[in-house]
């Protein structure tokens, strides 16, 4: 084990859910801080952001297995305070990350590395000290505060994946729809703009799109106002429709998302946050458009890497609609079960100077 110059506590803070009927049942325990195995590093959890997976997970709504009393969360920036042995690629000091899905290095996700999601069947990350392996680790763009860095890795990364991991990335002059303001979708907004694409953004909202055209969106739809939205998106392209669908909605969007893609388009299915429906007639416009379909989980610890560099070029900073401290983690949970934010909502273990 390599000797580290910080003062690593013998205890640590966590998070576990011991029954899953809502996030009231997070309990914040003590432990002893974890040492680091051969190939491994204890880091210190400045930072952790929230995904919508979270609150189906402490609802008990994931049809993927978990582990019992689980650690949840998965996206955390943190400091490395001790390597392990077998370690070359960090030091304490370090900033980084932990991929989504530990063991997914590189190429498309596997039953093994699926199995390796943070606060799935593995701990998650919402503790003041955590264990990881090296080579699950990214390092955090030197310009981003620990808040922002905790925000990239399943929101930013989903997003990046969406427009650059199929077999048509996206390009400068390309037009994307993005679907609503949450995390994967304002990403996806900021992404699209920084690689100078046109983008289309909706909401039901009106003030949620003054924020999406502030970010880079050229044009925005209110889809209470307009339920047909597909024929906007239409009109606004001029009858030939978008290269890239960021598909939030799910099952219950899909026809809309078909019908405002051009012929050849993508679409880039993230989630399913609309509800499911009768998706029997999706194959028709599959096959007379020559559509193409991307299912998209997360992404790999490369496309993390390929990310930040993307962010960095552009200067792209994360936005965070709200920060909460470790102790009110039950209240951030709440408040992105509400549904009101715009970007990420972000909970804070330490200050960057602790």
């Amino acid at each position: 084990m390599t000797s580290s110059s910080f003062d690593i506590p013998k205890t640590t803070r966590e998070y576990h859910l011991h029954k899953t009927t809502g996030f009231h049942d997070l309990t914040l325990e003590t432990a002893p801080v974890p040492l680091p195995k051969e190939g491994e590093v204890l880091v210190k959890v400045y930072a952790v952001s929230l995904n919508f997976r979270d609150l189906v997970i402490a609802r008990g709504g994931s049809p993927l297995p978990g582990k019992p009393s689980v650690i949840p969360g998965s996206d955390c920036a943190a400091k490395i305070v001790l390597t392990g042995s077998a370690t070359s690629k960090f030091k304490p000091g370090d900033r980084v990350s932990p991929n989504f899905a530990l063991d997914h290095v590189y190429g498309p996700p596997t039953e093994a590395t699926k199995a390796t999601g943070l606060s799935g069947e593995i701990d998650g990350v919402l503790g003041e000290y955590r264990v990881f392996p090296e080579h699950s680790l990214v390092r955090i763009p030197d310009y981003l505060s620990y808040e922002e860095a905790s925000t990239l890795p399943c929101a930013a990364l989903t997003a990046y994946n969406a427009l650059t991991g199929s077999g048509q990335p996206l390009k400068a002059g390309d037009t994307i729809l993005v679907q609503g303001t949450g995390g994967v979708s304002i990403f996806a907004i900021q992404i699209a703009h920084a690689a100078g694409a046109t983008i289309i953004a909706t909401s039901s909202s009106d003030e949620k799109l003054k924020i999406s055209r502030a970010l880079g969106a050229a044009h925005t739809i209110n889809y209470k106002k307009f339920p047909d939205w597909e024929k906007e998106v239409i009109k606004l392209t001029n009858g030939e429709g978008v290269d890239h669908v960021v598909e939030i909605g799910g099952p219950a969007t899909w026809m809309k998302s078909l019908e405002a893609l051009k012929y050849g388009g993508y679409l880039h299915v993230v989630g399913a946050q609309a509800g499911l429906a009768d998706v029997r007639m999706m194959v028709m416009p599959i096959i007379q458009k020559a559509l193409n379909l991307h299912g998209v989980q997360v992404g790999s610890r490369t496309q993390f890497e390929a990310l930040n560099r993307h962010l960095a070029a552009s200067n792209v900073h994360p936005v965070i609609d709200k920060i909460f401290d470790f102790e009110q983690t039950q209240e951030a949970y709440e408040y992105v079960a509400k549904q009101g934010h715009v970007g990420k909502v972000v909970i804070r273990l330490f200050k960057d100077d602790q």
